[in-house]
């Protein structure tokens, strides 16, 4: 069934509704099987290797073979900031981000009520992610993004898998809050993250990293925040693992938001449940560039139930922990992903990660995703001759 978060009203899995249409509020999907973790043994490595956990007809998935990302030791930083650091990189889905665990139950799920069109708000990696998808199912693809603040990267994606790409003269907020009405009105099937059926999909990172870690929980996982879905999500996921008894513990989440779109941490800082919008929000990381995540409250449980934390970045700080992991771990991420890396060095000096902890960070997006980012951050190539004496001169006074 689909429940509302905040007054418990109850929705059937059938039923095409994004809100509560009693309170207003967002709705989850309630799915918790009764079955042995054995189950999950032998299985291909991927997200749907957890398939009883999807709330999806599992003879109808429309899948990329999405999920089964690295999990990374990062024994370099790790070393450097006196934790036991794993980086999950997401970045190895399908069209280079997180998002596509999502939108394949997503998109299953349209199937299943038999629309025939799917739409989103976007900066950037959601229209990626859903034009790839639904060109996957042959349905037809709506993507909202808004004028001039998304890396062109990720909308070269949306328009090359065919997508209708519609670049709104305002910012993220205001492109949502249009898709929405599209859907309300019955135009399209809306799969932003205030979709329930999304926040199935993402939930699955969470089933991957204590799988990873041989069925036990971090201390603490850290993540880039935009509209929130995410940490919401891999909090539920570990949380029903939790409850099935495949694991003894829960980890702290503890997400992460650049200091230009920071209402979460607002609302954290403030012990509020409740956000106050960003009216005008602004980063270099484009896919947390939001200033009302429509997943906030979810977000905010995730961290007060799990005795979590949330902080803020500046844009140096996040460009800075993006060289970092690639030039010290080989991971290259787009500027959001970096965020969480960022936020771990920040809180390992505030003293609030202690030494020791087991820390998984998240890392959303490709490096790809925002070419232009990485190729003003890296030094520029040494014209020479092919001449092998001028070549040994130059290697020799660049070796570390």
């Amino acid at each position: 069934m689909i429940r509302c978060i905040s007054c418990g009203r109850e929705y059937a899995l059938d039923e095409i509704i994004y809100t509560c249409s009693e309170c207003g509020s967002v709705l989850e999907v309630e799915c918790e099987p009764d079955v042995s973790r054995d189950v999950f043994s032998c299985r291909r490595q991927n997200m749907w290797k957890y398939r009883e956990f999807m709330p999806v007809d599992p003879s109808r998935i429309i899948s990329l073979d999405e999920g089964g990302t690295p999990f990374v030791r990062c024994d370099t930083i790790g070393g450097e900031t006196g934790v036991e650091l794993y980086v999950k990189v997401e970045g190895s889905n399908p069209t280079g981000s997180f998002k596509d665990r999502g939108m394949s139950v997503g998109i299953t799920k349209a199937v299943e009520l038999d629309v025939d069109t799917v739409g989103c708000a976007s900066t950037g990696n959601t229209s990626a992610s859903l034009a790839a998808y639904a060109a996957r199912a042959s349905l037809g693809c709506v993507v909202l993004l808004p004028s001039g603040k998304v890396a062109l990267g990720k909308l070269a994606q949306a328009m090359f898998h065919g997508a209708r790409v519609l670049s709104v003269r305002g910012n993220f907020d205001e492109a949502l809050e249009a898709v929405t009405k599209l859907a309300l009105m019955g135009e399209l099937y809306l799969l932003n993250s205030v979709n329930p059926f999304r926040l199935e999909g993402q939930k699955s990172i969470g089933f991957e990293i204590v799988d990873d870690l041989g069925w036990e929980s971090p201390d603490r996982i850290i993540l880039p925040v935009g509209n929130a879905g995410n940490i919401s999500a891999i909090w539920k996921g570990i949380s029903e693992f939790y409850r099935a008894g495949f694991i003894d513990d829960r980890p702290m989440m503890t997400g992460i938001q650049a200091e230009g779109a920071a209402p979460v941490v607002d609302a954290f800082r403030r012990g509020s449940t409740d956000i106050e919008p960003v009216k005008d929000p602004e980063t270099v990381a484009t896919a947390i560039r939001i200033g009302a995540p429509v997943s906030y409250l979810k977000a905010l449980r995730a961290i007060y139930e799990s005795d979590g934390y949330a902080e803020t970045v500046t844009d140096e700080e996040i460009l800075s922990a993006q060289k970092l992991l690639a030039r010290k771990e080989g991971i290259g991420v787009e500027p959001a992903s970096a965020a969480s890396i960022a936020g771990l060095l920040k809180l390992v000096d505030e003293g609030v990660v202690d030494r020791g902890e087991r820390v998984v960070c998240v890392v959303t997006g490709h490096v790809l995703k925002d070419p232009d980012t990485a190729i003003r951050a890296s030094t520029k190539p040494v014209e020479v001759e092919p001449d092998i004496n001028q070549l040994r001169d130059v290697i020799g006074k660049n070796k570390p």
